[in-house]
């Protein structure tokens, strides 16, 4: 039942947030990603915390290797909402579907990302989260090639509702990538990592053609970490010619050095 409730609210949220102005074909508006920003908002996640990711992804999307990345893009514009996630029943949008088409409507999501109260609480129930996640790409108006689900967290704990294993596969299933970004906290909240976050994230969370991880252990790497990640997914681009025919991203195979600079 909870699944089922997860897609109806899903339905609701993506329908309410798609900026018109793009082209579309039929009633779907067409781009080059959809993409959920999924983030920890749980009960490990302080207030400041919250505020640093958010931070990192206004700053992240308003980049200018970010909106390069964008436009260098088949369509020039991506898909993008803003969610955070705490436990089973708190999944909750911060930033509905947007398009993000240059700097304007970059600077437009930023801004509401920054002015909005902190939504989610809870223990980690990081299957529910991929499952909201998954729903609101299903239930959109929209349409691209490429579908991913850009997860962010602290641990790889799951504290109840839809099991990880279970969530990850319904997502992979239907063509969805999940990414990751590892927030280690060695310094943030002075939670020490017992285990290999990075390595867990791997085996348990991401998933799909070319997914990756990357890590974040303060506050100035969490930006820059966000920004690489967003530059390397906006910049797996379809095969000019046929959009829909889609190369894995192999981020080694990139200059990371260079991905995300000042």
């Amino acid at each position: 039942m909870r699944f089922v409730l997860v897609f109806v609210a899903a339905a609701w949220f993506a329908g309410t947030g798609a900026n018109q102005s793009a082209h579309a074909a039929g009633d779907k508006t067409i781009v080059d990603l959809e993409l959920v920003l999924m983030a920890d908002a749980s009960g490990s996640i302080d207030h400041d915390e919250i505020l640093f990711q958010r931070q990192g992804y206004a700053s992240a999307i308003t980049h200018r290797d970010v909106l390069a990345a964008i436009g260098s893009s088949y369509y020039k514009r991506i898909a993008i909402t803003y969610v955070e996630w705490g436990d089973e029943s708190s999944q909750e949008v911060v930033v509905p579907w947007t398009i993000i088409d240059g700097a304007e409507t970059a600077k437009a999501f930023a801004k509401k990302l920054m002015t909005r109260p902190r939504l989610a609480f809870g223990p980690n129930a990081i299957g529910e989260a991929l499952a909201f996640g998954h729903a609101l790409i299903e239930q959109n108006d929209i349409k691209g090639p490429r579908k991913v689900i850009d997860f962010s967290g602290d641990s790889a704990n799951n504290w109840g509702g839809v099991p990880i294993e279970f969530a990850r596969a319904a997502a992979l299933a239907d063509g969805i990538v999940i990414n990751g970004l590892a927030i280690l906290c060695r310094t943030c909240n002075g939670r020490p990592i017992d285990y290999d976050l990075e390595a867990a994230f791997h085996a348990l969370i991401t998933g799909g053609p070319g997914s990756f991880v990357v890590t974040a252990d303060n506050r100035p790497s969490f930006a820059k970490a966000v920004r690489k990640k967003l530059i390397l997914e906006i910049a797996a681009v379809p095969a000019l010619g046929n959009p829909y025919s889609v190369a894995s991203a192999d981020p080694s195979a990139r200059d990371a050095s260079k991905v995300g600079e000042p």
